[in-house]
């Protein structure tokens, strides 16, 4: 037995599958460095089928349940799938719908990871006497003599730190991330040696609860509010036009606006009291300050000076150079070096040294630097066992 092996033997890991190549490589590494692995898949909520297609989430369809049990077996794991729609529908996809009827642009893979996988899933990998929960994150954690750092995935193409800040060091201890050190095609490689089935298996990009992928319909069919229509104004106040709903727009966007106009406008902000769409120039959509909330600093202390940092302000975005002040109760002030374009409430702002997550929150739209979300408290998964997990077959 190797090293590695003896350190593992009878520690008990809880790994997220997907049915994907990523969750599935996971698996076998632990699997290979001698962990007591579990297999486990969350059933989430999607819409109600749309014309002939059955109602399935992207991330749990029937296919990729199918395909996760089948890796499962082949690495001789017990493999269960647990029933969240309910806490999905209530936490996620409101969520989203909420966010856009107040103006703000969400990105639910933040909340989901907030409020489902690193809490709800954890609390039942922890339930279930786990020492760790997996996933097939493109990210690491290392533990150095000051606590646990998150730190990019090895694949700059396909780091996903961003959507992982907010973790504390409490649950950065109970995390792995088997593939964070590897790049796609290594992943892929690895597949194909551990003899998986999905080894050539393509990735779902849109967003999972969604029937087609067609956001603005689904807004349209579950928020009145989204497709109200509204004035097309300049900053001083001159109507241009009307827009079909300020979900439908995004900050920076040029194309698509129904006006004209002696000089290219954009899209500068949404004025959710008014209702209306504000535009104007390229000159008047740059910012150099932005307000964030709910801010989590990794470290489990926030920083008592101004602190450098490079600044992402969407998931795959490069990182922005400036300095994060921080103004207690879970905000934070960003200041850029240079003007910055397309900075949009609602997405997150992650503060970056070099390839460490310092932290991060949620860009505020500058009326209610606080947010409006009311937190869900997640479900309770004390004294579960395996006998009552849900197995699906």
């Amino acid at each position: 037995m190797s090293e590695i092996q003896q350190a593992t033997k009878n520690k008990r890991v809880v790994v997220a599958m997907s049915g994907g190549v990523d969750s599935s490589v996971a698996a076998a590494l632990l699997v290979e460095q001698g962990y007591e692995v579990i297999g486990m898949m969350m059933r989430l909520w999607s819409e109600p089928g749309i014309g002939q297609a059955a109602p399935a989430n992207r991330c749990c369809t029937p296919d990729q349940m199918a395909d996760a049990r089948r890796v499962a077996g082949l690495l001789g794991i017990p493999f269960y799938v647990v029933d969240v729609q309910d806490h999905f529908r209530q936490t996620i996809v409101q969520f989203f719908i909420d966010e856009h009827a107040n103006g703000r642009t969400p990105n639910p893979c933040i909340e989901c990871n907030r409020q489902i996988r690193f809490t709800h899933l954890l609390e039942r990998a922890l339930a279930l006497d786990a020492h760790y929960l997996a996933t097939g994150h493109y990210a690491q954690v290392q533990h150095t003599p000051t606590g646990y750092q998150l730190r990019k995935g090895a694949d700059p193409n396909k780091d996903q730190s961003y959507v992982l800040h907010v973790l504390d060091q409490e649950k950065l201890g109970q995390v792995l991330f088997p593939i964070g050190g590897y790049t796609k095609p290594e992943v892929r490689e690895l597949a194909q040696k551990f003899g998986l089935p999905v080894a050539s298996k393509s990735e779902s990009q849109d967003l999972c609860f969604l029937g087609d992928g067609d956001y603005r319909r689904f807004l349209n069919e579950y928020s009145q509010k989204s497709s109200q229509p509204g004035p097309i104004l300049t900053s001083s106040g001159e109507e241009l036009g009307a827009h079909e709903g300020l979900p439908f727009y995004t900050i920076g966007q040029r194309k698509g606006l129904g006006i004209s106009a002696s000089e290219p406008l954009f899209v500068l902000r949404k004025d959710v009291a008014r209702n209306a769409l504000i535009v104007g120039p390229k000159s008047e959509l740059g910012q150099q300050t932005l307000i964030a909330r709910d801010v989590n600093w990794l470290s489990g202390q926030p920083p008592q000076q101004p602190v450098p940092a490079q600044i992402k302000i969407r998931y795959k975005a490069q990182g922005i150079a400036g300095e994060v002040v921080d103004l207690g109760n879970g905000r934070s002030q960003v200041t850029f070096h240079e003007p910055v374009f397309g900075v949009t409430a609602g997405q997150g702002a992650v503060f970056y040294d070099g390839d460490v997550c310092l932290g991060g929150g949620i860009i505020a739209d500058g009326v209610n630097d606080l947010g409006d979300k009311t937190a869900v408290p997640p479900i309770e998964a004390a004294s579960l066992s395996l006998a009552h997990i849900q197995v699906l077959s």
